[in-house]
């Protein structure tokens, strides 16, 4: 799966926090009444909310932009500090509620309280006015919007049917991420995504988290809300799709829970990404399914990165095929484990009987063989004009199909120089017609070695012979 985001435009509307964490040890309990005494170390803040949701699209390198509000207070300041200082691009029109602030208290790891700064009552009229009027300015330079919601005001019924109806206009994508059980301004959206909780409020009743209850509220709402899909989040039990009657059921990414916070952000930022991307809504749930595993594992809202995705679909053995800039991190990963890693190099234009027995070899020397194949561009530098005869996708399929190897990384430069300078392998491999002061990149391994090749086997000669048939 191609975890290439660079080219992805996805705008965020919806409810701007600031999340605070007073962090500290628990070693005694207050005199003055039964309650642990925090000594706190440090205080973190980071974006919360909407905020959090454009966080996670930033770190999947993809462009977005944060359309909010926040009151003219101290926390409004702080956020922007913070959305400055991570180069995300923003607008918080101003609003005379104060700025929402969520401080979680942290004591021995664990959260002990949680404090609410928000106002639960006014409306602001005018600061709606503002996000529609900004968004009307914005959305001709994305092709997908998310609603995050988070019941806080901004998400009026009104801000919420002009997006869905600009959007469906044109033709772009509405994820919302909804809250509250009404759900009518929600009505149009491509595809909206609650968890267990937020789905039995729109239904007006309790749904058990079970295949058969959440298949059948999911297609009721999706169908009574004029929704394309219906992505429901199901906690330690994985997601459900729903789309025009086709119930899919994905499991849980196996993971050790850590903290929730911002799992939701990290969904919809996944598949938000995906579907911008050009992937198959399938894929994008795949793909916000394996962020929600690595989510939950971390502390607080920390967005997940895209190197983190492509190492846990590696693993997971979602693809071989690993991203170049998510090549460093694997091996990081792989040497952690005290796996040996093997890397060796080509183009494997025309697979051959050669080429296996040579990568076979070559894997038996080690843990883990990693193999850069040249791109197309690259080959045709080398090998001239009609080569390569099989293009880099098939090749990377084709070769990531052999048992010996356990991951593929494309390179586009003549030779790999970069790409064994980021994995420093323990063994670089090379074949039997290279003398070992010649080959590029030895002085980044741990060990240097060649492998003879099978007489008789090459691809340019079989190119040749079947030129002359």
């Amino acid at each position: 799966m191609n975890t290439d985001f660079s080219k992805c435009s996805v705008l965020v509307i919806g409810d701007t926090m600031l999340d605070t964490y007073y962090i500290g040890g628990v070693r005694r309990i207050s005199p003055e009444a039964p309650v642990p005494v925090v000594k706190v170390n440090t205080i973190r803040y980071t974006p919360g909310g909407a905020a959090n949701v454009v966080n996670n699209l930033r770190s999947l390198d993809c462009k977005s932009y944060l359309l909010g509000s926040a009151c003219a207070d101290e926390n409004r300041e702080r956020l922007t500090s913070i959305l400055n200082d991570l180069a995300i691009d923003y607008t918080l029109v101003e609003t005379s509620n104060p700025t929402i602030t969520k401080i979680r208290i942290i004591g021995n790891h664990q959260q002990i309280a949680r404090l609410d700064f928000e106002n639960d009552t006014q409306r602001d009229i005018a600061a709606e006015k503002k996000i529609i009027d900004a968004f009307d300015s914005l959305i001709g330079q994305f092709n997908t919007v998310i609603i995050s919601d988070y019941g806080k005001g901004i998400c009026s019924d009104e801000v919420c049917r002009h997006i869905i109806t600009v959007c469906r206009n044109d033709n772009k994508t509405v994820i919302v991420d909804p809250k509250g059980h009404e759900w009518e301004k929600y009505r149009g959206a491509t595809i909206i995504t609650p968890n267990v909780k937020e789905i039995g409020d729109a239904c007006g009743k309790e749904i058990h988290n079970n295949d058969d209850e959440i298949a059948l509220a999911a297609e009721n709402l999706r169908a009574q809300f004029n929704s394309r899909y219906l992505l429901v989040t199901r906690s330690e039990k994985g997601m459900t799709l729903a789309g025009d009657g086709d119930i899919r059921h994905i499991k849980a990414q196996t993971k050790e829970v850590y903290d929730v916070s911002g799992a939701g952000d990290t969904v919809v930022a996944a598949l938000a990404a995906g579907i911008s991307s050009g992937m198959s809504i399938h894929n994008s749930v795949k793909l916000a399914n394996t962020a929600a595993g690595i989510a939950v594992g971390k502390f607080g809202t920390s967005p997940v990165s895209r190197s983190e995705i492509s190492l846990a679909l590696s693993e997971s053995g979602g693809s071989k095929i690993v991203d170049p800039s998510c090549i460093g991190a694997l091996c990081d990963h792989l040497r952690s484990e005290g796996k040996k890693v093997v890397f060796t190099n080509g183009c494997f234009d025309v697979l051959h009987r050669g080429h296996v027995a040579y990568l076979r070899e070559a894997k038996a020397l080690g843990d883990v063989l990693i193999l850069g194949l040249n791109t197309d561009d690259s080959v045709r530098r080398i090998k001239g004009n009609g080569r390569p005869v099989n293009g880099e996708n098939d090749r990377a399929e084709v070769l990531a199909s052999l048992s010996s190897v356990d991951y593929l990384v494309l390179f586009s430069e003549d030779t790999p120089l970069n790409l064994i300078r980021t994995i420093k392998p323990d063994l670089l491999v090379k074949g039997g017609d290279y003398s070992l002061d010649k080959i590029v990149g030895r002085e980044y391994a741990k060990e240097t070695v060649t492998i003879g090749f099978v007489e008789g086997y090459s691809s340019t000669e079989i190119i040749d012979r079947m030129k002359k048939t």
